[in-house]
């Protein structure tokens, strides 16, 4: 039986539950061993252990300027500022070159931290404002790359946008590598149809002009224009009330085949969902169902049906 190719997708290595962090021990993440990495093969990388320091090592911190801080060992105040810097520069590009579609950081860390690092200024108190000088290198020469620390995984909307993301990365890419034609570009953006609108219509439609010009741009302009807009559509967070949007315009497809009763429960569960009753995989279930009885090969065709494995049981919990 053919088995579909994990996605590759970067890792602070502590939270695979190696024992790497400077006291010598591990920030393990079941949800992300277990549960991700069934569909994730993943790439691990510890940045202080990488630049050469031992384990265990002394704790290091972040000081001077949010916008430019030095990495700094607490007790010694030896500077690995520069060493970080070169060899993020470096690993950065080597992740991107071997097709990763995703990253998870380490929150905190002076180099891993994405968000609220502590950064020690001249009064000797920190201020939660910086980013690990590794993640800041990532984020800079990636910008596109779908990248979320592991405590924001935890809550269920960041946890299903950044896989969503993930996925919607690692098939772009695979569209791209494929050689495609104007009408192929025609038939991916018109896949991906509802899972914009949920995320952003404004971005859909700024997608829709570009689409339009298939066949009259070059291709490869087109997809240096597209790809970049379509992962920027997908960090825009959907909301039930978006959603409920597509769910409705989904309904509009099968108004002349349902009665009035089967109408009226799905426009009362996708109320219930809007108003937040109601997890957005039962009005979805629903409709899938209605759509197996009276079939539309458009509405069969939409990623949005599928974004990603339904064994994570995301949509369960949004």
């Amino acid at each position: 039986m053919k088995t579909t190719p994990k996605i590759r997708v970067g890792i602070s290595t502590c939270l695979l539950g190696e024992n790497v962090r400077f006291d010598g021990g591990h920030k393990h993440d079941p949800f992300l061993t277990e549960t991700l990495g069934e569909f994730f093969a993943w790439v691990p990388v510890c940045p202080e252990v990488e630049i050469g320091l031992g384990i265990p090592r002394e704790s290091m911190r972040l000081v001077g300027s949010p916008e430019s801080p030095r990495l700094i060992s607490q007790r010694s105040g030896e500077d690995h500022t520069d060493a970080m810097q070169s060899f993020a520069a470096r690993r950065v590009e080597k992740l991107a070159a071997s097709g990763i579609h995703g990253y998870v950081l380490k929150k905190n860390s002076p180099s891993c931290g994405m968000l609220r690092v502590r950064v020690y200024g001249d009064s000797g108190m920190p201020a939660r404002n910086g980013r690990g000088l590794f993640a800041d290198r990532l984020l800079r020469q990636l910008p596109l790359l779908p990248v979320e620390e592991e405590g924001r995984l935890h809550d269920p909307v960041l946890r299903e946008n950044f896989i969503e993301r993930v996925f919607a990365h690692d098939r772009w890419t695979q569209f791209v590598a494929s050689r495609p034609r104007a009408r192929d570009m025609v038939e991916f953006h018109a896949r991906q149809k509802l899972v914009l609108m949920a995320h952003s219509t404004q971005h859909y439609r700024q997608l829709g002009r570009l689409v339009a010009e298939a066949g009259r741009t070059p291709m490869n302009e087109l997809l240096e224009s597209y790809g970049p807009a379509f992962m920027q559509c997908l960090a825009v967070h959907a909301t039930a009330s978006k959603h409920a949007n597509v769910l409705q315009h989904l309904l509009g497809y099968l108004k002349k085949d349902l009665d009035a009763a089967d109408k009226a429960e799905l426009v009362r569960h996708i109320e219930d969902y809007r108003i937040g009753l109601l997890p957005l995989i039962v009005p979805l279930t629903l409709l899938i169902h209605h759509f197996r009885r009276h079939p539309v090969a458009w509405v069969a065709e939409q990623t949005y049906l599928n974004p990603y494995p339904a064994e994570l049981m995301l949509r369960n919990h949004v």
